[in-house]
């Protein structure tokens, strides 16, 4: 963490005087590792402007501000320190970081890390979880298409030819709608597209099992085990292709 106090240590009045711009380059990352942490979303969006105005590149500023403070709230939250409520206001303040760096991301063809098209399946209307893990995976570098909720079958093939996506994501929280998702990888298959996507399943009612009996590639028992997944799964993937 950051060789600064931390805010939980500071009173009101000292986090109100600390003016981000007075900091150094490594003194205002670790403070916004911490403000992330706090999800505090004005301070984000701050301090990602102050290091693009000092010449940053919007990646560079991604990668060391905002990927990896997301990386320790993720650890976090996977090992029980942080919960669901805290882990939303952290990845709503990286979103206030993104809507900053999109745009300059886009202009410079810096390429994310892959593409997922994440929905919950057809028949429930459940998105918190979700939601959890589209912003871990945006966070991770990852660019998103989200289809919401009760998503069918049709509204996962399209997204996913329209956005030449890498991964696709279904999540589930009633045991009725569990099912849903073998209709989809089954229709994959159908297609002859099975194998050209990496394929997550994740939801409360869910486990190992019932991710292999459906024909998917991976089980994420939570939103930060889905980014790790997702980024192991990827690189893997790609090495292999280079490979071959």
């Amino acid at each position: 963490m950051s060789d600064l106090p931390a805010e939980g240590n500071l009173s009101d009045e000292e986090v109100d005087d600390l003016d981000l711009s007075t900091l150094t380059d490594d003194e205002l990352v670790a403070q916004m590792h911490d403000d992330l942490y706090d999800g505090m979303k004005n301070e984000i969006a701050e301090g990602t402007q102050i290091l693009l105005n000092r010449g940053w590149t919007a990646e560079t500023t991604l990668n060391k501000a905002l990927v990896e403070g997301m990386r320790v709230v993720g650890d976090d939250f996977r090992d029980g320190i942080l919960f669901v409520p805290e882990v939303l206001l952290a990845a709503n303040a990286m979103k206030a970081g993104m809507e900053i760096l999109r745009p300059l991301l886009a202009e410079t063809g810096v390429e994310a890390i892959g593409k997922v098209v994440i929905g919950t399946v057809k028949g429930d209307i459940h998105d918190i979880g979700k939601n959890l893990v589209a912003m871990m995976l945006e966070g991770a570098g990852f660019e998103v298409v989200d289809l919401g909720i009760n998503t069918d079958v049709d509204n996962f093939i399209e997204a996913l030819t329209e956005s030449d996506a890498d991964i696709l994501g279904m999540s589930a929280l009633l045991t009725t709608t569990m099912p849903y998702m073998k209709v989809v990888i089954d229709t994959l298959v159908e297609l002859g597209r099975r194998d050209d996507y990496i394929v997550l399943v994740g939801g409360a009612p869910l486990n190992q099992e019932f991710s292999d009996a459906v024909g998917a590639d991976a089980y994420c028992s939570d939103a930060a085990v889905a980014a790790e997944v997702a980024k192991e799964l990827v690189t893997a993937r790609r090495s292999s292709l280079a490979g071959g």
